[in-house]
């Protein structure tokens, strides 16, 4: 029986979703280190206008979780979608300073990002 399969059932993969600034180095960086996790589906946005990948409501709507890389994002996002039912938000507090895919970025967020997802797939999580 598959890794997500339990008495015969698929169970479904968790929505994470990474957040930082612009959208150009922590969060599509995290995006890529858990993008081959086959518990997990991925994506990332930025909060700003000029992000490359610009937060919307439907990536609110999608996510299961939302990881943000600075309080500030998180209060972003509370005021942003204030109306709105949000998941689960848990700020990483990485810190804007290394580029895309540096081994120190990619280390900073398995030691900040590894232990929430294990709890978030804990088989008594409560679902979001």
């Amino acid at each position: 029986m598959g890794e997500n399969q339990k008495s015969g059932s698929v169970r479904p993969r968790k929505r994470v979703l990474f957040v930082c600034t612009l959208n150009q180095w922590r969060s599509p960086t995290a995006e890529a280190l858990y993008r081959g996790d086959p518990r997990l589906e991925v994506r990332s946005a930025g909060v700003r206008s000029g992000a490359r990948r610009r937060l919307g409501l439907g990536d609110i709507q999608w996510a299961d979780a939302i990881f943000v890389m600075e309080l500030d994002h998180m209060r972003w996002i509370r005021e942003q979608f204030r109306d709105q039912a949000l998941p689960p938000i848990h700020v990483l507090d990485i810190a804007n300073q290394l580029g895309y895919m540096d081994a120190d970025l990619q280390r900073a967020l398995r030691l900040a990002i590894d232990p929430e997802i294990e709890a978030l797939l804990a088989p008594d999580a409560s679902p979001p």
